[in-house]
């Protein structure tokens, strides 16, 4: 007799779970405080730059908090799947973007980079 097991039994070995949670944990703590950072900065420079990377940590934060929650069994992993890897994308999309905004448009263009 062959016994079903679940999704979960599958990808989480319980001698493990201990430590994914508390790498996770500590993913949360610190993209918090990344993200309470970033705040700060941006409420100092306020500048598309700062913006937009405030924006990209607290994506961070979610897509922690996501994989915690997946973890303790709150999120399916399907849902998982779907924050999680859309959300690198719009992390790299948000990145390059800001990248993209940092640099002169011209060799003769006088504007600061963070405007």
């Amino acid at each position: 007799m062959v016994l079903a097991m679940s999704f979960a039994d599958e990808w989480l070995d319980p001698q493990l779970a201990p430590v994914l949670v508390a790498v996770i944990v500590l993913a949360v703590i610190g993209t918090t405080a990344l993200f309470v950072v970033g705040l700060v900065a941006y409420s100092r420079r306020r500048t598309t730059r700062y913006s937009l990377i405030t924006v990209v940590l607290g994506v961070l934060v979610v897509r922690s908090v996501t994989g915690l929650g997946t973890v303790l069994g709150l999120v399916p992993m399907t849902v998982h799947h779907l924050v999680e890897h859309g959300f690198d994308f719009l992390i790299a999309v948000l990145v390059l973007y800001a990248v993209y905004r940092s640099g002169p448009t011209t060799e003769t263009d006088s504007r600061a980079p963070d405007e």
